[in-house]
């Protein structure tokens, strides 16, 4: 039974931890008055310091983007860690005991076992990093030689060498004060015939971090040929510490790249993410010991900032054999759970970044990820290159295939652009057909809640197109969070017409992506607009007025009637700028990938001022869209479900 933190440690905890030691780690202060110190905010970009913090009050606050709250909410925030866990490194490090209330003597003994596994794991890196240096790790160091990483290299991601011999670690580690028991449960001993053994043996080492750069496990890989007893790599067994499914290497040095950038880079090995970061692409990071999964996808999502509104790059490196096709398509089935743009990045020849970088440079890894492809887009030109589209049975069965991959993409207008795609990529002459079949496909998905049927037999008959009445009245769930911004933004225009006013009017229908949503957005155009200069039961009545459709009519009365989280007042032109700089961020955000799109198809050699008119058109969207975001991360305040 888990146990919880009593208020009065966390009051101490805080009392004790001085704010501006802790801050200090990670941006330069300046007095700035008697209890006043400033720096330069490490949440949004600022050439001017508007990040203000309050050593006698223990608080932060950024004048510029709005962040502020205690040490803990710092330490969440650059760190990415939860409540619990920024609790328990500020004890560690004023050295405070916790009391827990609730789990018995067994939870502080457990808090107690994780610092000790955590000092045994810091004690094994440093004894690793010594015994590379040694002449018995001279292989070790030749193989990281032979792959261009020099000794700065080794250091950055500490690597170390795991010596002969059964038990030298387990030994001097003993020596030191740890246990058996506690070198077992850090994953660092086994038992063995005569005692406890090593788990490494003359292999080259990599320290795993978690987010808060504490060491947790290692990653070793196989150097001689006469070492055929386990796999080329190995890793540290699953610990109190180390969980494969929820660490990435390289984590701790990508993060705050990752969260700045909005991108991360998944590579496959520990040498593929120093060769990344090494060229210069700083967000990359790979898995230890298992396969990407979803939980991996959750922690890069918190990283990326990717909510209902914002979204970042995820850029897969893989084989484009066989085995990278399968490896994409189940990327591309985790990636319909989230809401950012996927790529993936092909190497030529086959090769990891890691020989890339070895035959061709640091650039090369730049340009490889430059040329990234819409993942969905590698996927589909798989499928096609299996069928000969120069007949019209293969351009029939293509068809079949790949329509349900298609259908399969969440957001409406990015599924219509790339089904128009399909049919250029195919040589189908009736374009419209193709977006129709898409269509239909994808409101079967909707309607079964099944993406995965077969796909000859889902995609073989064409349906007749719906009406739009029809297509208006798809079922529609109110807690969708992804459409709950546009969800907010119908409500205050229906609310608070003087107060959305222009900027509600200004956000096209295209920028709805359910049907249902779109509707009651035609409504309120076509009843005049916010700028119409009504309010209140004749505003609401005038814009049902202009529907036919009872349950669009019922939908508007809900709407107009919808709790929304503002907590007084005052707050309400705050979450109405906010809610509606989202919607408008986001429809914006998907004409950037558009474009993005365009660019990649077009050479900037040979189509130079084609290129450069695109180019020119995303830097202003881009530019649009960050102004959007500075205004809905401004607004956005506490409101929940915002």
């Amino acid at each position: 039974m888990a146990g919880r933190l009593p208020d009065r440690d966390i009051a101490a905890i805080r009392e004790r931890v001085r704010i501006e030691d802790v801050v200090g780690e990670y941006v330069a202060l300046k007095r700035a008055g008697a209890d006043s110190l400033k720096g330069l905010c490490p949440f949004h970009d600022e050439k001017s310091p508007s990040f203000h913090v309050r050593p006698n009050h223990g608080l932060f606050h950024c004048f510029g983007c709005g962040e502020g709250g205690d040490v803990f909410a710092f330490l969440q925030k650059m760190e990415h860690v939860g409540f619990v866990e920024a609790v328990e490194q500020m004890a560690d490090r004023i050295g405070y005991k916790i009391n827990y209330e609730g789990g018995g003597t067994s939870v502080q003994r457990d808090r107690g076992t994780r610092s000790r596994l955590v000092a045994a794991n810091a004690a094994a890196h440093e004894f690793y990093i010594g015994q590379l240096r040694e002449s018995e790790a001279q292989t070790a160091r030749n193989y990281l030689t032979d792959r261009q990483f020099d000794a700065a290299a080794w250091q950055q991601f500490g690597c170390g060498y795991a010596p002969g011999g059964w038990d030298t670690l387990t030994k001097h580690l003993l020596r030191k004060g740890f246990t058996v028991p506690e070198l077992e449960a850090a994953g660092l001993s086994k038992p063995g015939r005569r005692g406890p053994i090593d788990r490494f043996h003359r292999r080259l080492l990599w320290p795993i971090r978690n987010l808060g750069g504490e060491v947790i496990g290692f990653g070793a890989r196989r150097l001689f040929d006469d070492d055929q007893m386990t796999a080329k790599y190995i890793n540290t067994s699953e610990t109190l510490l180390y969980k494969k499914s929820q660490v990435l290497f390289g984590l701790d040095h990508a993060k705050r790249e990752i969260a700045k950038g909005r991108q991360v880079v998944v590579v496959e090995g520990y040498t593929d993410v120093m060769a990344m970061h090494m060229a210069g692409v700083k967000t990359a990071v790979a898995s230890c010991g298992t396969a990407f999964g979803s939980e991996h996808l959750s922690l890069l999502r918190r990283l990326l900032m990717d909510d209902t509104w914002m979204s970042g790059e995820f850029i897969y490196t893989f084989d484009g054999d066989e085995a990278g096709l399968a490896a994409a398509q189940k990327a591309f089935a985790g990636d319909q759970k989230i809401a950012m743009q996927t790529y993936i990045a092909i190497a030529p020849d086959g090769q990891d970044p890691c020989e890339l970088r070895q035959h061709s440079g640091d650039a090369a890894l730049k340009d490889l990820v430059a040329r990234r492809i819409p993942l969905f887009e590698f996927i589909v030109k798989g499928y096609l290159a299996q069928y000969d589209l120069d007949s019209a049975q293969g351009q029939v069965e293509a068809l079949r295939r790949t329509v349900p991959v298609v259908a399969q993409i969440t957001d409406n207008a990015s599924r219509k652009a790339y089904a128009t795609r399909l049919a250029g990529w195919i040589g189908w002459d009736d374009i419209q057909m193709v977006v129709r079949r898409v269509g239909d496909e994808a409101r079967r998905n909707r309607t079964q809640g099944n993406g995965s049927a077969t796909p000859a037999r889902r995609a073989g008959a064409e349906a007749p197109a719906q009406p739009a009445a029809e297509r208006a009245a798809a079922p529609l769930n109110p807690n969708d969070p992804t459409l709950l911004p546009q969800r907010h933004a119908l409500a205050v225009a229906l609310q608070y017409p003087a107060l959305a006013g222009p900027a509600f009017d200004a956000i096209e229908a295209e920028a709805f992506t359910h049907p249902t949503y779109v509707a009651v957005r035609s409504a309120i155009s076509e009843a005049g607009g916010t700028a119409l200069g009504l309010g209140g039961a004749e505003w609401v009545a005038r814009v049902a007025d202009h529907t036919d459709d009872l349950t669009l009519r019922a939908l508007v009365s809900e709407l107009a009637a919808l709790p929304l989280p503002i907590k007084s007042i005052d707050d309400v032109q705050r979450f109405i700028t906010g809610v509606l700089a989202r919607t408008q961020e986001a429809w914006v955000g998907r004409q950037v990938a558009e474009l993005k799109s365009k660019l990649q198809r077009i050479s900037s050699t040979e189509q130079s001022e084609a290129y450069m008119a695109l180019f020119g058109d995303l830097v202003a969207l881009e530019q649009y869209r960050r102004s959007l975001q500075a205004q809905a991360i401004g607004n956005s305040g506490d409101f929940v479900g915002n």
